[in-house]
């Protein structure tokens, strides 16, 4: 029989596990201007730091079911918590850019197992009785890692160096995996799992992966064709067809990608593929604008993105009870709603946002977090049999992480693609004495009058330069912001495809929903 004061204690140590996972993602956002400069990496090939990380959860969050089955719960995570902690060890101790990520990719991996195997034991190591105070504990660990992350990692980078955004992984990580090895019951092995695992459908998932995402960062600068455009394009669509084969022949497959004849769920999924690429989007934009365009130091940049995290924080507890409440589908057109309108809303920067700016359009996409979370899951996952949901929520889940890679990806493409552009537009109009180019670039208007200016010395075009670059590069941001803001409006289109789902009665409370 389990001693309950143990399994709390070892059910509070996973929580820990997750945060950390969690954590890390915000953690090196707000210093990913810093490990950039740190390691002499370009500027096109930063969003790697990130994506590498995401790309990898997505593999590791449908492998998780079989890895509890095969190692119990108990042993997976620490196994996986020894995972990420090693890594977290080894990219403190990079010096360049490639033994960086192929170490990213690996903590991603482990740090995609700790999430779902956290909700897995609120209800596994628990009478019900107690499921709601646990699914609530694990909620609020989820919540508050990525309020407080990004002041932590500029904190951690200003005082020390941008090494403890990983190495304060080490400490907690280490306890973790003596709390849980000691503290949670149950730790029997069967190996016979393993051989159910389809090895091949994850070789394919991680080839067409990473291939997409080469394809996406590499393609656009060359004009879609030349023969690494061509190599890659084989590739990616190679290990695409060969992984939905894979997935619909095999017993066991990687994906179940039957679940998508299922409308509502292949709606939710959608949607949760769209939530991504806002969430982990907006969370790249913050971060790198603020370093490579206002110039912000990492702590500054920590203090202004907690914003977003800290309404979410506060706003949570309400969109639990409006989520029991109120019909999931105009729940999700107001929390989709509501986060375009924040993205749009920096869809207007200028080189000189800062705080004040950045302000409400952080508020607007903190309050519509869960909203967007929350009835959307219900609306995908509620209809499937109890046995069902862990893998239904799973792929439910990966979608997510894979909207943000991609994302990421996509966003990269336009700062580099749109910003020279930009910069040859600016540069044109301040030479014809455009007031409105030279307020946008930050120069004095008393010399601008729609009259060409006369040819500028070599010093004054020194002096202009990185001025027209930063104003160039605020424009592209614009885009970017836009072109989320836009993929949000579009699948607000998808809700009317979407039966109502069952509106649960308000005393249960947001803890007995299957998938928060």
């Amino acid at each position: 029989m389990r001693n309950p004061v143990k399994t709390w204690i070892g059910f509070v140590a996973m929580c820990i596990g997750m945060f950390m996972a969690i954590l890390d993602i915000q953690v090196v956002a707000s210093s990913l201007t810093n490990v950039q400069a740190a390691l002499k990496i370009s500027p096109d090939r930063m969003s790697w730091i990130q994506t590498g990380y995401l790309i990898a959860e997505v593999i590791a969050i449908p492998l998780t079911g079989w890895l509890t089955r095969a190692l119990s719960l108990r042993w997976m995570f620490v196994a996986a918590t020894i995972g990420f902690t090693l890594a977290s060890l080894g990219c403190a101790l990079c010096t360049t850019l490639e033994p960086l990520l192929i170490i990213r990719v690996i903590q991603g991996f482990c740090g995609g197992m700790l999430i779902p195997a956290v909700f897995t034991s609120a209800f596994t190591l628990f009478p019900e009785k107690n499921r709601v105070l646990s699914t609530m504990i694990a909620g609020t660990f989820a919540m508050i890692a990525p309020t407080i992350g990004p002041a932590v990692g500029g904190y951690l980078t200003l005082t020390h160096s941008w090494h403890w955004i990983f190495l304060v992984n080490i400490p907690p990580g280490l306890v973790v995996a003596l709390l849980v090895a000691g503290c949670v019951g149950g730790g029997r092995f069967d190996w016979r799992e393993l051989k159910c695992i389809d090895h091949v459908g994850i070789l394919l998932a991680a080839i067409f992966l990473g291939s997409l995402e080469l394809l996406l960062k590499e393609a656009p600068g060359r004009g879609w064709h030349g023969e690494l455009v061509m190599a890659l394009l084989a590739v990616c669509a190679f290990s695409a067809i060969s992984g939905v084969y894979q997935c619909l022949r095999v017993p066991h497959p990687f994906v179940d990608l039957h679940r998508f004849r299922n409308l509502a769920f292949s709606l939710g999924c959608a949607l949760s593929f769209v939530f991504g690429f806002g969430v982990y989007g907006a969370t790249y934009l913050m971060s790198v604008f603020l370093g490579l365009v206002r110039g912000h130091n990492p702590l500054v940049i920590g203090e202004i993105m907690m914003v977003s995290g800290a309404v979410q924080l506060l706003t949570a507890p309400l969109a639990a009870w409006l989520e029991t409440r109120m019909d999931p589908r105009l729940l999700t057109a107001i929390g989709f709603g509501l986060f375009g309108a924040g993205l749009l809303a920096n869809g207007f920067e200028t080189s000189s946002t800062d705080f004040n700016g950045l302000f409400w359009p952080q508020v607007l996409r903190g309050v519509s977090i869960m909203l967007c979370l929350l009835p959307a899951t219900r609306l995908a996952l509620e209809r499937w049999p109890e046995a069902e949901i862990p893998d239904a929520s799973g792929l439910f889940n990966l979608m997510r992480n894979l909207g943000g890679a991609i994302g990421i990806a996509l966003i990269d493409t336009v700062l580099e693609q749109r910003t020279q552009g930009h910069a040859s537009f600016l540069i044109a109009r301040l030479q014809a004495g455009d007031p409105d180019a030279a307020r946008a670039v930050g120069l004095p208007l008393a010399q601008f009058h729609n009259v060409p200016l006369a040819p500028i010395d070599d010093l004054t075009r020194a002096i202009v330069a990185p001025m027209v670059q930063r104003a160039a590069l605020a424009m592209s941001f614009n885009e970017a912001w836009r072109i989320i803001a836009i993929l949000f409006a579009v699948s607000l289109l998808a809700l009317p495809w979407m039966r109502r789902a069952h509106i649960p009665d308000s005393a249960m409370g947001p803890g007995t929903f299957h998938g928060h």
